[in-house]
């Protein structure tokens, strides 16, 4: 979505001299790119693990909160990593991003998945059997699991559908 003050918006980042600065030094994108996508790993790999055990595929043999305790503070701990270059890489080419259909496409998507991942560590947080096979929500958890990979596969993809936009 494209507006005036969107572009207006973007010219004035673009302008700034950070943003300038981000432009003027060749290695600041990619590395930034590289320690995001890095970022993305661990978070990727972390949410698979908690919700290959929510979906009772692996990790059975370990109580949810145990593994959901193991791997959750890789994602709280890379998320502000990713918000950290992902503004870097929007501040060095605003238009690029901020006008980016698949690049909003993404935060929506980010936004949903954060507001998931609530709903799932609030009960877990006061009962840590709640969401187990026998308090009889295994379907809703197969349901939440289902929905977050398919989620953060749509936030992988939106990312990088941005380079050809």
């Amino acid at each position: 979505m494209r507006t005036k003050a969107l572009m207006e918006f973007c010219d004035w980042v673009d302008s700034t001299p950070l943003s300038q600065a981000i432009q003027s030094h060749a290695w600041v994108v990619p590395t930034f790119q590289t320690i995001h996508i890095l970022a993305i790993a661990a978070v990727m790999s972390s949410i698979l693990m908690i919700n290959l055990r929510l979906l009772g595929v692996a990790g059975t043999d370990q109580p949810l909160a145990r593994v959901s305790d193991r791997f959750r503070p890789v994602v709280w701990w890379a998320l502000p990593l990713l918000l950290a270059t992902g503004a870097t890489l929007i501040i060095g080419e605003p238009a690029r991003s901020l006008a980016n259909e698949y690049f909003q496409l993404k935060m929506l998507l980010l936004l949903t998945v954060i507001v998931l991942m609530q709903l799932f560590q609030r009960p877990l947080s006061r009962d840590p059997s709640y969401w187990e096979p026998a308090g009889g929500r295994s379907a809703r958890a197969r349901l939440l699991a289902v929905f977050s990979l398919l989620l953060w596969c749509g936030i992988v993809f939106a990312g990088r559908w941005i380079a050809y936009k």
